[in-house]
């Protein structure tokens, strides 16, 4: 008698079984090492870096003003709720793949292919940032200590050139040169990528010493800086509106918003900790505990930091690459917390690469084993190591590349615009899945779901629509690109299409 073939089915809406996650788990290769505070630790790892050594500094005097806390309030709140709705799914389904493999269990392929493309955006770009902040700190360390390396060494050949024409201007013999790369940032992203590559437990590991530093630093720019904080500067608390020459609102309410889709690049990180949940030894319950804790602690860091750092400066004399480490170096008798600080910074920005690079390859992990990406680079699992290394190679390949030749401008919002979109998205998929799966275990159940599921939706797709007009366009070409690789790629060779050989 002949076997009647079940029909495949083709739709772009389809949805992965729930069994089929349960399925991956068991056939997991991943060690199972990380604990609760492992697991929170890296949360802290990938969310304090950047905010704080970086972006306040730009937040502040161009878009907030001492209203910068405001706007840390704004985007901590936006991500509170998709942070409860993570905290849901990270319990149902404890795998690696985070906001790709929600959507793809309840929405459907297509849209979890988007919010993994989305997440490429996220982590490889993010990474792409922090590797040129990193060098940019060291290189302020060296001459801090009487080094002073060449311009082409240490910038990308665009910026290169348009820093020997400023100090060429100001009366300096610069050199000519032909060629320049970023040295720091390249071997930087090298050395994170052998760290990655040997082992989960030594990447937890370096992350929980280098965020114990950091914290402490952190605490420390709090505390030893409320003694220095003139209320003066804190007014007008709000600056009035100013329009510049292309039509935006600098300061006012506006001017806070805008400030908080800046800053919302620094609280990336902590839905990273769901990447991990492969690794976890207990995720149903310790990954939807890391999640919320990282992102409440360190909330509460970046408000403080923001309330001291504009009153210890005024708003508009904050520096934009460095504002912490300038704001004690105008102290007397203080120079000496510069060194800390700009130590702390480059260890801080190091734990930050770490964790999106991570992040990156677990998302890839994910994808390639439903088959949306080729199998044998992406989903290979060293047979020692225990990690993806090949596409753990492929990332420290291309991070490092891009960040050694390529100037980074205002790409922070680039890679916001893909988390705002991918935590909306959580935020409605947790609760559809809640209509559709109502008996579904459910170890962790966010509270108020309708409510915080609306909230979630509606703050995070308010933050990307007051994105800068040049961001939106820029991610609307990404969102292309990845639309027609799915449908000449993923699509075909999704495992859904042929289930009975992927049992």
């Amino acid at each position: 008698m002949e076997t009647k073939l079940k029909p495949i089915d083709t739709r772009i809406w389809r949805k992965k079984p729930l069994a089929a996650y349960e399925a991956d788990m068991k056939k997991s290769e991943l060690k199972r090492v990380l604990t609760r505070w492992s697991l929170t630790s890296l949360g802290i790892g990938a969310v304090i870096g950047g905010g704080v050594f970086v972006l306040t500094g730009i937040a502040a005097n161009e878009w907030a003003g001492p209203a910068l806390a405001l706007a840390f309030v704004m985007a901590g709140v936006a991500c509170a709720f998709a942070a409860l709705c993570y905290a849901e799914f990270a319990s149902i389904l404890p795998v690696e793949g985070s906001a790709y493999a929600y959507s793809y269990g309840t929405v459907g392929e297509i849209f979890a292919w988007l919010i993994g493309w989305n997440l490429i955006l996220e982590y490889m770009m993010g990474a792409t940032t922090v590797a040129v902040s990193w060098s940019g700190y060291f290189e302020k360390l060296l001459h801090l200590v009487g080094i002073n390396p060449p311009i082409w060494l240490m910038n990308d050949p665009i910026t290169a050139q348009e820093k020997a024409e400023k100090l060429r201007a100001a009366g300096e013999i610069i050199p000519d040169f032909a060629f320049a790369v970023n040295l720091p940032a390249f071997l930087i992203v090298w050395c994170v990528t052998y760290v990655l590559v040997k082992g989960i437990k030594e990447a937890a590991s370096t992350n929980n010493a280098i965020v114990i530093l950091k914290v402490a630093t952190v605490i420390f720019v709090i505390i030893a800086g409320s003694f220095y904080v003139d209320v003066a500067n804190w007014t007008p608390f709000i600056p009035a509106p100013v329009i510049d020459a292309g039509g935006q609102q600098h300061y006012g309410f506006n001017g806070i918003v805008t400030a908080a889709g800046i800053v919302f690049f620094a609280y990336i990180g902590f839905d990273a900790v769901s990447t991990q949940a492969g690794e976890a030894i207990n995720p149903k319950k310790d990954v939807p505990f890391a999640i919320i804790a990282s992102l409440i602690i360190c909330t509460v860091l970046y408000i403080l930091v923001s309330l001291v750092l504009t009153g210890m400066v005024k708003y508009d004399s904050l520096d934009l690459k460095a504002p912490v480490a300038q704001a004690f170096a105008d102290i007397p008798g203080l120079t000496w917390a510069v060194y800390l600080i700009t130590i702390a910074a480059i260890a801080g920005l190091t734990s930050v690469m770490l964790v999106m690079m991570l992040g990156q390859t677990r998302i890839f992990l994910g994808m390639a084993k439903d088959g949306l990406l080729p199998k044998n680079l992406f989903a290979s699992i060293h047979p020692t190591f225990k990690t993806p290394w090949k596409s753990t190679i492929l990332v420290g390949a291309i991070v490092s590349t891009v960040s050694a030749l390529t100037p980074i401008d205002k790409v922070s919002e680039l890679c916001s615009s893909g988390t705002l979109l991918a935590f909306a998205m959580i935020c409605g998929a947790v609760w559809l899945l809640r209509v559709r799966e109502p008996n579904l275990e459910r170890p962790y159940r966010t509270p108020a779901l309708p409510v915080v599921a609306t909230l979630g939706i509606c703050a995070n797709l308010y933050l990307m629509y007051n994105l800068r007009t040049d961001t939106k366009i820029s991610f609307v070409i990404w969102c292309t690109l990845g639309v027609i690789v799915y449908f000449l790629y993923s699509r075909r060779h999704s495992h859904l299409n042929n289930p009975e050989d992927h049992q």
